[in-house]
């Protein structure tokens, strides 16, 4: 009989289309995958002991990637066309879950993502961390796959 064991969450892969798989696309984290049901209540005539609450729609949140900063990243030139230049170029991506031999667990793909937040961790001389940069982006909705 097979052992039952939850995955771990820090074997993944983030892969965007517009950009080739390298490590300029590495990330440390990446939160912020959920997905909201909205609901809207409806009262019914002559009953008073509750509401029906009917489904409208669904709601994304936008996801945050994590890293290491890098200068000169194809990225990064992709979110500063569109911060700075207001120049969108809305791409795909997938994030992949992994096991301990590599292979894809589960995978989530995000439709038309473009970049809504960057910012840079503090600057402390009495520390010695690594800078990291924070990427957010907004997507219309994400499958699992």
């Amino acid at each position: 009989m097979e052992i039952y064991r939850p995955s771990v969450g820090f074997h993944f892969n983030v892969n965007f289309e517009s950009f080739p798989s390298d490590q300029d696309i590495s990330f440390q984290e990446v939160s912020g995958l959920t997905v909201d049901l909205q609901t809207e209540d409806f009262v019914e005539g002559g009953e008073n002991r509750f509401t029906h609450k009917l489904p409208i729609r669904t709601n994304y949140s936008d996801v945050t990637l994590k890293r290491g900063l890098m200068t000169g990243s194809a990225l990064i030139q992709w979110v500063k066309r569109a911060i700075e230049n207001f120049d969108f170029h809305p791409t795909n991506l997938t994030l992949t879950l992994l096991n301990e031999q590599h292979t894809p667990l589960t995978a989530w793909h995000l439709v038309h993502a473009y970049p809504i937040q960057w910012s840079v961790s503090d600057f402390n001389a009495e520390a010695s961390s690594v800078v990291v940069e924070t990427l957010k982006l907004n997507y219309q909705f994400f499958r699992s796959i």
